[in-house]
């Protein structure tokens, strides 16, 4: 599943968003071997971080909340060590750069000049971050990269600045919160930071990703790496047809392992070639031909006698009580008292109901 990203040609469409496991050239390493297409740095900054005690816990299968500040590596260190260990072993590397225009001004061609391919800057807040697009882009020549945060007051309007200033691609999006978990045997916040906040990521906030990817493509051609999710190889196709040229992930190989990468390439490969598509080319934004959706046209739904399991579900969640079993046993759908709401069919396991 090779694809290219600004001439430059990638082993995989599959970006390793900035996280703890690409804190070093170690780590960098460690996922392109694994079959990462490029790896995007921890977050760069003048300053090394000080991490709290406790700043990453899983909250959730496939759900992180980290309350994680940017590399623990200080700016020297990257510059002259781990960017140019990772770009000797091959790694296709980008490097995430924070919080201001002070910072990135400090490393942004130096980061250029070790062989980074593209620039990703990120901000906690948008009135900073056009700054440092603009002096980034009088910089360098490489690709700059503006990562969207989705808790922007206006996410569209501020990318479509970032577009007039001259991003020449998006991520979306960055973590979700503030986030708050509780430890109910003592009362305490389970995180170790002052105020107790975390950042969540990872399979709970993808359907937010999503509906921001759907959004920013029907805005811009410009390319996206679809990051926020990704849990499971049907995610990444998810992103694609949302509209997104890349897919990142970040939370799924920190609880599954560079392997994660391995297994998603292969599924992917294996659903397109199932699918008789070509390339992920052939699915980007899919669903935008679908929409807006048709309103009114209805439906009538029917249980599949044949295949139904008597698990008793689509009973159990009906909120109109439409859903019964019937004295023969058979499963029954009172049609006047049926919302056609969706819910029965989005739980069956077995698919036994269709919809005509």
């Amino acid at each position: 599943m090779k694809t290219t990203f600004f001439g430059h040609t990638l082993q995989s469409p599959i970006i390793i968003g900035s996280g703890p496991m690409s804190y070093g050239a170690a780590g960098m390493i460690r996922l392109y071997r694994a079959g990462a297409g490029a790896v995007v740095t921890k977050t760069i900054n003048r300053n090394a971080a000080q991490n709290p005690d406790r700043h990453m816990v899983q909250y959730g299968a496939g759900t992180l909340i980290n309350c994680e500040k940017w590399s623990d590596y200080p700016m020297e260190r990257w510059l002259e060590r781990e960017i140019p260990a990772a770009v000797a072993a091959g790694v296709p590397c980008i490097a995430s750069v924070g919080h201001t225009v002070e910072d990135s001004r400090l490393c942004v061609e130096r980061l250029e000049e070790e062989g980074c391919i593209a620039i990703e800057l990120v901000s906690y807040d948008d009135a900073t971050v056009l700054p440092m697009l603009e002096d980034t882009k009088k910089r360098v020549k490489i690709p700059v990269i503006v990562k969207l945060s989705p808790n922007s007051p206006d996410f569209l309007a501020h990318a479509k600045r970032c577009i007039d200033a001259g991003a020449d691609a998006f991520t979306a999006c960055d973590s979700m919160g503030p986030a708050l978990q509780i430890d109910i045997e003592t009362g305490k916040p389970v995180l170790g930071g002052a105020d107790g906040y975390g950042w969540l990521s990872g399979g709970m906030i993808r359907p937010f990703t999503l509906q921001k990817i759907c959004a920013l493509r029907q805005q811009t051609d410009l390319p996206v790496i679809g990051l926020g999710g990704v849990a499971k190889w049907q995610d990444g196709i998810e992103m694609v047809m949302a509209g997104a040229d890349y897919i990142g992930v970040c939370s799924a190989v920190i609880l599954q392992g560079p392997a994660f990468i391995t297994r998603m390439n292969e599924q992917i490969d294996s659903y397109l070639t199932g699918h008789g598509y070509q390339s992920l080319s052939d699915i980007r934004g899919l669903v935008q031909k679908h929409l807006p959706v048709p309103q009114g046209q209805g439906y009538e739904m029917k249980i599949d006698a044949a295949h139904c399991t008597h698990c008793g579900r689509c009973v159990r969640v009906c909120p109109y009580q439409a859903r019964s079993f019937g004295e023969d046993g058979l499963p029954r759908i009172d049609q006047a008292a049926c919302r056609k709401c969706g819910l029965c069919v989005s739980i069956c396991k077995y698919l036994s109901i269709v919809q005509e």
